[in-house]
């Protein structure tokens, strides 16, 4: 089975896995790692592609890690040519360099380069979405002081100007509360420089939702709606199933589904919903890759969200996401300190029970840097939420 002209064979319904067949990711940081992990657990030889120092998580685990840009489409070729498959990391690359690598080397891509074009920029993503009937975060793009006053007028003070490409954790993206702040940010986020900035309106939500959804060319495989806490615009806590009416959960993963088609493309997608008071779900951002909402789903489900990356990048079924208990919830563990990584936890985080600790293996912690995650399990969402924050209120990296 071929889905390129010229390309490489995937594992197909023989469900054959040659000793030698080999996964290539783009990037190499700890969701590289985690789905690694699920490939060397089928067998499946796995390599890294980074444009980062050799201090990553994947250098501590894989021997074929390669550095270079994300820009230099010979190199990626090289690099390609010695994988059966390659999948995404993160989102810090363009469709045409994938395309491009793609055909040169007859190496499938997952997500494929026509799929992620739809999604490459927050503005297309928002265009592409929006365009499928899928309800979305109001939003404008931004060339310069006039728009701003324009966007503040029609929306409202304060909202939220994003970098188009590139931002994460709270990097990328500000508030703003009024024109002088908003322009001054404009020029932070390198909108003077002919980068493309985007607007959007100020949600008053009462809930930031989550979904993921695996997709193996074939079949659909949707997780539970879970429900992400977060604080300067930084993910601290997910919370599955998400705290809200059923028919809202159905809701957000419907519409997931419904955004996972618009794509067209194997592996997983997360799907990020705010929830409003007057019962909108809006879509606001998706991800192209394994997300930090999905971590959960180690313990909490039968299949992990990194498994089923695996499988349906390389056309294998996709696994059940049945809830193995009927709370999960998952705290990221962040950078307290600048300095050479160091975990001090007290002894009850690990002998919690149903309590699993995840570290990333990072050498530098940064004050708030994702630099792991603590899943505890058990019979009421709200409960298991307190019991796990005050878990980890002591942790210190």
């Amino acid at each position: 089975m071929t889905d390129i002209k010229g390309s490489k064979s995937l594992i197909t319904e023989s469900h054959t896995i040659p000793a030698s067949f080999t996964i290539g990711f783009l990037g190499a940081g700890q969701l590289a790692k985690m789905s690694a992990i699920e490939a060397y657990r089928l067998g499946i030889q796995v390599a890294a592609y980074t444009d980062r120092s050799s201090q990553e998580p994947m250098h501590y685990m894989c021997p074929m890690v390669t550095t270079g840009s994300f820009e230099d489409i010979k190199a990626m070729t090289e690099f390609a040519q010695k994988c059966d498959v390659l999948t995404l990391e993160n989102e810090f690359i363009e469709s045409s360099v994938l395309e491009q690598v793609q055909i040169n080397s007859g190496t499938p891509i997952y997500p494929s380069p026509e799929g992620f074009a739809k999604i490459e920029n927050k503005i297309v993503e928002k265009q592409s979405f929006e365009e499928a009937g899928i309800p979305v975060t109001p939003y404008k793009q931004i060339h310069g002081r006039e728009d701003l006053k324009d966007f503040g007028h029609q929306y409202g003070w304060p909202f939220v100007l994003k970098s188009s490409k590139g931002g994460y954790d709270g990097y990328g993206n500000a508030t703003v509360s009024d024109l002088d702040e908003a322009a001054d940010m404009f020029t932070k986020l390198g909108g003077q420089n002919g980068h493309d900035i985007l607007a959007e309106a100020f949600i008053d939500f009462s809930h930031e939702l989550a979904v993921q959804v695996a997709h193996n060319g074939r079949e659909y495989s949707v997780y539970e709606c879970c429900e992400t806490v977060q604080s300067n615009h930084i993910c601290v806590a997910v919370v599955t199933p998400a705290r809200v009416p059923d028919s809202i959960k159905k809701l957000a993963q419907k519409r997931a589904l419904q955004a996972m088609e618009v794509l067209g493309t194997r592996g997983i997608v997360a799907f990020e919903f705010f929830y409003t008071p007057n019962g909108d779900v809006l879509l606001n951002e998706s991800a192209p890759r394994p997300h930090n909402s999905g971590h959960y789903s180690i313990e909490g489900c039968v299949t992990s969200q990194f498994e089923n990356h695996i499988r349906a990048v390389l056309g294998l079924g996709v696994g059940s996401t049945e809830l193995t208990h009927p709370a999960s919830v998952m705290i990221n563990l962040l950078g307290t300190q600048n300095r050479t990584a160091q975990v001090e936890f007290s002894e009850a985080l690990l002998s919690e029970p149903n309590g699993h600790l995840h570290m990333y293996g990072k050498v530098q912690s940064k004050i708030g840097r994702k630099m792991g995650h603590f899943t505890l399990l058990g019979n009421d969402s709200t409960r298991v939420y307190e019991r796990a924050m005050r878990l980890t209120e002591s942790v210190q990296i």
